[in-house]
């Protein structure tokens, strides 16, 4: 599977094989030119991902319990924090950098005075449609394409992308958080399976934390981003696998090996068209997807979880997903929504809270 729209250089989203990512950060799939009905229904089968064809796991016993609606929230961490939002865009701070950016949810006026939104160092302008791509303007100077950050005590490159993406989604920093205690604490090496992993933020702060980590994206850029990262943190020691494929496709072959992993993070697109045709609709693949993590999880597993951009849906329907596919493993499921808060130009200043996405997460208890 394939990426979040948005994904560096990437013009489609993925899916199980796909191009590209995150549904608000990736490009919409160009328009078919018109071909016989006969042509057309061909490539339609031959899209459809191999995968379908594997029935999903009969369950039995009895569903974890569950904790809902969990609200993971973030006032940012090492070099970002929201500033501000409002009029459906927010105000971040990345590293030395102020930053606008479209967003949708932010439906209510913003806190702070106009001049402070003007005082910027990059806006995304262009197609602002939640699929479009667009332009970076840069009010002061013309700013280099990369430049250093650090997020959890690993350093990374963020990028001005076409797709208004920076290259780290900061509200998954509470996965990641969660992801490195368990790491730090659990006295064995745990093997942890990032699927949709982008630029390797989540993967490397993993294995700094000691885990043997196994990095899946179908896009050759953010794997080049990723070792980037990794070459800028020295961390080229570091045991990380970088896979670049189907995530999909790696997933059933690991489970035809056998191959078990303690930590399991996964990302999908809500859309995503491969590179050989394979197609993803997340609410057709998803049981899919999930029920063959479930398979490689290993006896002693910390957890599994499941972050989704931009789908309209409530966390309920993931949540449910969740408690069937792990009927009979115990445990807790915990569902809801990741949150930033407004943290101000000091970084500290408590204001709104701004949805980013839904999740669910699986852990044994």
């Amino acid at each position: 599977m394939k990426q979040r729209e948005g994904r560096p250089g990437q013009k489609k989203t993925s899916g199980p094989s796909g191009e590209s990512r995150r549904d608000d950060r990736a490009g919409r799939p160009p328009k078919p030119v018109a071909r016989p009905a006969a042509t057309r229904e061909a490539e339609r089968e031959a899209a459809v991902p191999a995968a379908v064809v594997r029935p999903l796991m009969t369950r039995s016993g009895e569903r974890p319990t569950e904790r809902v609606p969990v609200i993971l929230e973030s006032l940012g961490a090492g070099d970002f924090h929201l500033i501000d939002s409002g009029n459906g865009e927010k105000l971040e701070q990345y590293g030395p950098y102020r930053i606008i950016r479209p967003e949708a949810q932010a439906l209510w006026r913003p806190s702070l005075a106009p001049q402070v939104w003007e005082k910027v160092d990059a806006a995304f302008t262009g197609d602002t449609d939640e699929e479009g791509t667009g332009r970076w303007r840069f009010p002061k100077e013309a700013l280099g394409e990369t430049w250093p950050l650090n997020l959890l005590g690993v350093d990374f490159l963020g990028r001005f992308t076409s797709f208004r993406h920076v290259g780290v989604f900061p509200e998954q920093i509470v996965h990641w958080s969660w992801m490195k205690d368990q790491v730090e604490k659990a006295g064995r090496p745990l093997k942890v399976l990032n699927l949709f992993g982008y630029t390797g933020v989540a993967s490397l702060v993993a294995a700094a934390a000691g885990a043997e980590v196994t990095h899946v994206d179908a896009s050759k850029k953010a794997i080049g981003w990723a070792r980037e990262n990794q070459a800028l943190g020295r961390m080229e020691k570091l045991p990380i696998r970088w896979i670049c494929e189907d995530a999909m496709k790696f997933i059933l072959r690991e489970e035809r090996r056998g191959s078990q992993y303690d930590i399991i993070l996964t990302d999908p697109p809500k859309f995503g068209r491969g590179p050989n045709g394979e197609v993803w609709h997340l609410f057709e693949h998803l049981p899919l997807m999930l029920d063959v993590c479930r398979e490689i999880l290993s006896p002693k597993a910390v957890g599994l979880v499941l972050t989704a951009y931009s789908i309209r849906a409530s966390f309920y329907s993931i949540h449910e997903l969740m408690r069937e596919t792990m009927r009979g493993a115990g445990g807790v499921v915990e569902s809801g929504e990741l949150v930033i808060r407004e943290a101000g130009t000091d970084g500290k200043t408590q204001g709104r809270a701004l949805s980013t996405s839904l999740f669910s997460r699986w852990v044994p208890k």
